[in-house]
């Protein structure tokens, strides 16, 4: 990114990138800018832009509310933002039960689950299921990174939900998946219980 901003585009950019991915420190923004961390502090005050943890909690409290087909705890991270049957954005933090011992990588099913579960959150509807997914794993994620995932609804039909996720480190995409997320009627949901 550009290093020679004038205060107010400086401001205008950082308000930008906030939107974009809530979950970014002072100190990556910071760098990102070319600007001290003090720097950065100032402008948030002066924008009225909380600090990291106060958006967090902030988003959490206004937003788990929201889910209708999970149930809070099945949601793998924390969700940040939820419209539903639009869009939704959910951080997670790579923490040392979620990678390989040797490497410190992450193990994909941590990754997809996030992606996956905030998929069926951004669902319309009491009861939803993934029906298919296809995922594309575009880096490594490292012990201590936090993934921001980002569901975007592409198109319904009927019962039928495709979703776009796609999950960041910073700014660099980690994954890309599109999701088949089915509405359970109820008269199916009663089967699926009698089948049991």
């Amino acid at each position: 990114m550009a290093r020679d901003f004038s205060k107010t585009h400086r401001q205008d950019k950082l308000n930008q990138c906030i939107e974009e991915n809530p979950f970014l420190t002072d100190e990556e923004l910071a760098r990102l800018f070319g600007v001290s961390i003090q720097t950065i502090r100032l402008d948030r005050l002066e924008l009225g832009i909380p600090e990291l943890r106060e958006r967090m909690k902030k988003a959490a409290e206004e937003n788990y509310g929201k889910i209708k087909s999970l149930s809070g705890p099945e949601l793998v991270g924390e969700l940040l933002d939820l419209e539903l049957g639009v869009s939704g954005l959910s951080v997670m933090e790579v923490t040392g039960d979620m990678v390989f011992q040797r490497t410190n990588i992450a193990r994909g099913h941590h990754l997809f689950a996030q992606a996956n579960s905030l998929a069926v959150a951004v669902v319309d509807a009491p009861m939803a299921l993934t029906g298919a997914a296809k995922v594309v794993f575009k880096r490594p994620v490292y012990l201590g990174e936090k993934i921001t995932a980002k569901a975007v609804v592409n198109s319904v039909k009927e019962n039928k939900y495709t979703i776009n996720v796609t999950s960041r480190v910073k700014l660099e995409e980690v994954l890309a998946g599109t999701y088949t997320v089915f509405v359970i009627k109820k008269e199916e949901e009663n089967g699926i219980a009698h089948s049991s």
